[in-house]
């Protein structure tokens, strides 16, 4: 995985989207769905209908680029919503990308209340 950069705007689109679209196809859906500019430099991400197969758009400075992941096994977890945007932190970004439940991680220590 690419490293991602701790200060960068995470977006999922939400719902279904159709996983034949590229670069410009999936820009177009920034624009038009999303409401948002998909040249300011935030990633976007995208699931495809059987949810095992994500495309992350980012706009580098340079130039679009286009990420894909398909899992070999299991699904990427995706909110309910049918429509609009869902914003994460780099960090449940990456918990996504490994097929963690990123809506609600478990630690395995948690601190005890001072008495």
């Amino acid at each position: 995985m690419i490293g991602v950069p701790g200060n960068v705007r995470v977006y999922l689109a939400c719902g279904v989207t159709d996983m034949r679209k590229g670069f410009d196809g999936l820009a177009a859906r920034v624009q038009t769905v999303l409401q948002l500019d998909p040249h300011g430099g935030a990633l976007f991400v995208f699931r495809g209908r059987r949810g095992d197969l994500l495309k992350v758009l980012w706009w580098d400075g340079q130039g679009l680029c286009l990420f894909a992941k398909r899992l070999e096994r299991g699904r990427f977890l995706w909110p309910q919503a049918k429509a609009g945007s869902v914003v994460l932190t780099p960090a449940q970004l990456s918990m996504l990308l490994e097929g963690i439940d990123w809506r609600a991680p478990r630690r395995t220590w948690s601190p005890e209340a001072a008495g």
